[in-house]
């Protein structure tokens, strides 16, 4: 039988870090709601979250980055909304944010979930930043805890020096 390493979504005694973007405040603030209730539903404590806002998702990996750099955290969460325009200012933008913050979690080896909706409409983003379940905030938070839940376990099951 091989040994299996999985991640719970109890966020009891972590240290999580939100980055969040002010660019379309609208909906960024609600996914921000989302992120901090289901923090508080995976038994993570307000004083052991740090939220960092930046200007726009395209400065979401630099505040990811920093904020993960720091030691203090043992998880990041980034939330932004890039929705598509008339330009292809949207396909920079979001390629940038997504890149962005996948370079940082490997150069650093810290969970960060990527809650930045890329959309084609208003309505689309307002769908996923709502009040329920399909809140995408609330989504990254389990995404966030499980990676950090499966960090630890790698770190304890894996030899010293790998």
């Amino acid at each position: 039988m091989p040994r299996e390493i999985t991640g719970s979504v109890d966020g009891t005694g972590l240290r999580i870090g939100i980055v969040v973007a002010r660019f379309n405040a609208y909906i960024t603030e609600r996914l921000l709601a989302g992120a901090l209730l289901s923090l508080r539903e995976a038994g993570v404590r307000d004083e052991d979250v740090t939220v960092v806002r930046v200007p726009g998702a395209f400065e979401i990996p630099l505040g990811a980055r920093e904020l993960a750099a720091g030691g203090q955290v043992d998880a990041v969460v980034c939330l932004g909304a890039v929705i598509r325009g008339e330009t292809p200012h949207f396909d920079f933008v979001a390629k940038a944010a997504t890149e962005g913050v996948s370079s940082a979690m490997l150069e650093l080896s810290v969970p960060m979930a990527f809650g930045v909706l890329t959309t084609n409409t208003v309505e689309q983003a307002v769908e996923r930043s709502g009040e329920d379940k399909a809140n995408k905030g609330a989504e990254a938070v389990q995404t966030a805890i499980e990676m950090a839940r499966v960090r630890e376990s790698l770190r304890r099951s894996l030899p010293s020096g790998h």
